[in-house]
């Protein structure tokens, strides 16, 4: 029996979101989340999607660590006939936030691997040692099957020096290994091949500004299906406004805040990444509240969109001139695709450039990649739903199935 599903694990500091697929035809056969792992209210709700069912079960019970809660999630697979130690399964995949600039594809681990996922803890240490834990308990539970690491940073690899160098002392930042990274990869990379096929095109032929919107936020410049510049830096926190964090803003706000303000580094961490952004600015984080308070007038609401806009638009102009030509520009994630308003206001203004929204088109709600701008637009506006795990399956797939 040839082995065909793929499990995907995207393992955070106290959950784990994942997926069964079977590769065959794409086909997802279970998924789940579980949550506040290590915490009281341990929490996991499971969904089989086999033999017509679509109805979520749920457990409450402790969960002291990831050990415990994929050992969880193997029950629930198991009760489901799927699982972990079924032969039909080819692989698990997993999603790492930062591979640095040695890890460009997907990557069997091994223990070298997972020593140079280590070495990067520093710039990602919110999300690397989860994905770590994640990794480590999948092989303890099927260590004769591959683990691949799939990294968030690898699509924006390919981007030129001149995009991924700061402006600092080439020395210092080569010893502490600062530079732009990028994150959100495997949400640009399928987002930009999805983008050219709706337009009947190959990727090599398109140039596309993708737009991934949710709690956090990137904007990415890609050109013939490669990567040439994106909205994150070193970290998540650069670039557009985002739901909790800033993006840019000038550095040296941090040194004023820790001379005038008196403020720690940890203290102003905490405040750029978690109490900054929409939530900062108007207390809400959630697009469809600060649209609600908009239209019952409130101010602080209506700054912080058009704050968020402002931004929006800055990049989208700023990667159509390093791209050159702009074939489409595409909105996907959470708000990217559910958002009408957010659509509508960022392409507002932007008529010169061949932009242009069809309001009728914009307003319709589907899970399908489609086109929101009148026939008559020279650069196409898209909304395309996102597809990480998917995407982390079939690289996964790809490597294990043809190792060469």
């Amino acid at each position: 029996m040839t082995a065909t599903r793929v499990l995907v694990l995207n393992s955070g500091s106290s959950s784990v979101k994942y997926q069964l697929l079977d590769m065959r035809d794409r086909s997802r056969l279970a998924v789940g989340l579980v949550e506040r792992i290590g915490e009281a209210g341990s929490r996991l709700k499971h969904t089989p999607l086999t033999g017509g069912g679509t109805e979520a079960r749920e457990r409450e019970e402790p969960m002291a660590d990831h050990d415990a809660a994929l050992r969880a999630v193997a029950e629930e697979l198991s009760a489901d006939g799927l699982g972990l130690d079924s032969p039909e399964l080819a692989a698990i995949g997993h999603r790492v936030v930062h591979g640095g600039l040695k890890f460009t594809e997907p990557t069997v681990v091994t223990d070298e691997v997972l020593k140079e996922i280590q070495r990067l803890v520093p710039v990602a240490p919110l999300h690397n040692p989860a994905n770590i834990t994640g990794i480590r308990t999948a092989q303890a539970l099927r260590p004769d099957l591959p683990q691949v690491a799939v990294f968030d940073t690898a699509f924006h690899t390919t981007m030129p020096e001149s995009a991924a160098r700061y402006a600092m002392d080439v020395a210092t930042a080569d010893q502490h290994r600062v530079r732009r990274y990028g994150f959100h990869g495997t949400s640009h990379a399928y987002v930009s091949r999805a983008t050219a096929e709706l337009l009947g095109k190959a990727p090599e032929d398109v140039n596309v500004i993708v737009l991934h919107l949710g709690n956090g936020a990137s904007a990415s410049a890609v050109r013939g299906g490669r990567c040439v510049d994106t909205s994150m830096g070193l970290t998540p926190l650069e670039g557009l406004v985002m739901g909790t964090r800033s993006g840019d803003m000038d550095p040296a706000v941090i040194f004023h805040l820790v001379r005038v303000g008196e403020m720690g580094i940890d203290e102003i961490d905490d405040l750029l990444n978690k109490k900054s952004g929409l939530v900062g600015l108007c207390g809400d984080n959630d697009m469809r509240e600060i649209r609600r308070r908009i239209d019952e007038g409130d101010e602080r609401a209506a700054l912080a969109f058009d704050i968020y806009i402002h931004r929006l638009k800055k990049y989208i102009g700023a990667y159509y001139a390093v791209l050159g030509r702009v074939d489409a520009v595409v909105f996907t994630a959470g708000v990217g695709e559910n958002a009408a308003p957010v659509r509508e206001a960022a392409v507002a203004g932007l008529e010169e450039l061949g932009l242009a929204v069809d309001g009728e088109l914009n307003s319709v709600r589907s899970d399908e990649a489609r086109l929101i701008s009148p026939e008559y637009a020279r650069v196409a506006v898209a909304v395309v739903p996102t597809d990480e795990e998917l995407e982390i399956a079939n690289q996964t797939y790809a490597l294990v199935s043809d190792p060469a």
